[in-house]
C-alpha cells in the first residue's frame, strides 16, 4: 500500500521549527530563509487541513495538533537518518571537521592533538576556530552546529562554551571553567611584588572583553569581591577584544590576566605563566561536545568522542 506523506521538506522544517519556536531559527538551521520555512509550514498546514502553530505576537506556539505531531515526525526523521547512515555499511574515509573557540583551539586542543594523531593514524581531521562555538555570538543551529549531509563522507562536530541547552543534539559535557589571574613570572622580576591580594591593585590589569560578559566570562570586579579588595579601579588597565591577545600579552608580561584556568594549566605547567594567588571566580558556562544525533554513530566521531571525554576527565576533580 503506498504511502501518502508530505513533503520531506515541509516535515523538516516543522521539526525544527517547533524545537526552535521560531522560524528565525529554524531557518538558521537549515540553510535556507524564515520566508522559505513559513511556506513550507503552511504547504504542510494546507495538505492536513489544520493548524500546526498559532502566530503570536513575536512568539510562536505549537497547536494540540502540532504538539501531537512532533514527537513522532522527530522520530521518523531520525529513523530515516539512521536507515541512510546505516547504509553506507563502510569505513569513514573522510574528514572529522571539529569547529570550536578559538582561544579553546589554540590552548587546549591543539597541545593534545598529537596523542590522538599517534592513537587514529587514518583519520583526517579538520580544525576550525570559530567565535560561532560560543554561546551568545550566534544563534544556536548556525554556523557552529550546521547539520551534516548524510550525503557526503565528513563528519562535523562542535566543542561549545555554554549553558548546553542544545535541543536535537547529542551532548557531552567535558568540563567547567574556573578563572584565575595569571602573569609572567617576569612581570614580577621587574614590577611590585605580588604577595597578598591587595598588592594587585599596583599592576595592569588585561582585560579579556571578548568573553567577560553577564553570559559567560567573569570580570576583574568580581576577582576583587571574592578577594576582599575594595578600592581598585577594576575597569582600568589594557582592554582587548579577543582573548587571544590579552593571552599574549600576559606571557609578554604586560600585566595580569584573568583566565580560564583549564586554558592556562600547560603554560603553568611549563613556567610560562604562574598564578600568585588560589582565588578562582566561577561562571555558569563549560565545555560541550555538540554532535548531530544521525552521525553520533559514525566510526570517526566515535573515536574522537572517547579521545575526547578521556583528555577532559583530567580538567576536573
Amino acid at each position: 500500500m503506498p504511502y501518502r506523506l508530505p513533503p520531506l521538506n515541509a516535515l523538516r522544517a516543522f521539526e525544527a521549527a517547533a524545537r526552535h519556536l521560531s522560524f528565525k531559527n529554524a531557518a538558521l538551521e537549515l540553510s535556507v530563509t524564515p520566508t522559505a520555512v513559513s511556506h513550507q509550514i503552511k504547504l504542510l498546514e494546507t495538505s492536513l487541513g489544520w493548524l500546526l502553530f498559532d502566530r503570536l505576537t513575536r512568539a510562536l506556539a505549537l497547536t494540540p495538533q502540532g504538539e501531537a505531531m512532533l514527537p513522532k515526525v522527530r522520530e521518523g526523521l531520525e529513523c530515516f537518518a539512521a536507515a541512510v547512515e546505516s547504509a553506507h555499511q563502510r569505513v569513514d574515509h573522510g574528514r572529522l571537521i571539529v569547529v570550536l573557540p578559538p582561544s579553546f583551539a589554540t590552548r587546549w586542543l591543539v597541545p593534545r592533538l598529537r596523542r590522538f594523531a599517534l592513537a587514529q593514524p587514518s583519520l583526517s581531521l579538520q580544525v576550525i576556530r570559530s567565535l560561532n562555538a560560543i554561546d551568545g555570538n550566534q544563534v544556536v543551529g548556525a554556523a557552529a552546529l550546521e547539520p551534516v549531509d548524510l550525503r557526503q563522507e565528513d563528519s562535523l562536530v562542535a566543542i561549545r562554551f555554554g549553558n548546553g541547552a542544545y535541543p536535537g543534539y547529542h551532548v557531552d559535557r567535558m568540563f567547567g571553567s574556573d578563572y584565575i589571574a595569571v602573569c609572567s613570572p617576569k612581570l614580577l622580576e621587574t614590577g611590585p611584588p605580588l604577595r597578598v591580594p591587595s598588592d594587585m591593585r599596583y599592576q595592569v590589569l588585561l582585560h579579556d572583553d571578548a568573553t567577560a560578559n553577564e553570559r559567560s566570562g567573569p570580570r576583574w570586579e568580581d576577582w576583587f569581591r571574592l578577594a576582599g579588595v575594595s578600592g581598585v579601579d577594576t575597569k582600568a588597565g589594557t582592554h582587548f577584544g579577543d582573548s587571544g591577545m590579552a593571552y599574549v600579552a600576559a606571557l609578554d608580561g604586560l600585566g595580569v590576566a584573568l583566565a580560564s584556568r583549564p586554558l592556562v594549566a600547560n603554560a603553568i605547567a611549563q613556567g610560562r605563566l604562574l598564578a600568585p594567588f588560589d582565588i578562582a571566580v566561577g561562571q555558569n558556562y563549560a565545555y560541550f561536545l555538540v554532535v548531530q544525533e544521525s552521525i553520533s554513530g559514525r566510526p570517526m566521531v566515535q573515536a574522537f568522542r572517547q579521545w575526547l571525554l578521556e583528555e577532559a576527565r583530567t580538567e576536573e576533580p
